[in-house]
């Protein structure tokens, strides 16, 4: 069963994502600005300020739901983690590919990182879901 990247959570790109947008406090210092700037003899019109208070609604929803799916994620990460523990994995290193039984699954700022014994020995640490190619009994 190749499980490839799906269990990869790359947290520093969520962060980054996170930091370029526009959050629901800015987009109601946007409003609010516009309400005190307004000429009082033609103020806004209500259905514009209603769909601009609805896209503010409609934001919030897409955040929550956005941070839901990233702890969905972590999680089902952690499941194939531990889903694969005592099994043979093949995993690629940086210079070759390396088979090996996963003996401890460990969490690294909340993503699993795998230990692995070869058959030669020696141990493999830190590695992420997203290097193991292969699963096996």
């Amino acid at each position: 069963m190749d499980i490839g990247t799906l269990g990869a959570v790359n947290s520093t790109s969520t962060q980054q994502q996170q930091t370029a947008t526009v959050n629901q406090e800015d987009l109601f210092n946007i409003l609010l600005t516009q309400l005190n700037y307004q000429d009082p003899l033609e103020p806004i019109d209500n259905a514009e300020f209603i769909s601009q208070l609805a896209q503010f609604t409609s934001l919030e929803q897409a955040r929550q739901t956005n941070e839901n799916i990233q702890s969905l994620i972590k999680i089902e990460a952690a499941n194939q983690a531990i889903g694969i523990l005592s099994r043979t994995v093949e995993v690629a290193t940086e210079t070759s590919r390396e088979l090996g039984d996963v003996i401890s699954v460990n969490f690294n700022s909340g993503s699993p990182v795998l230990t692995i014994e070869t058959s030669d020995g020696r141990f493999l640490t830190n590695i992420p879901l997203s290097q193991v190619q292969a699963v096996g009994s």
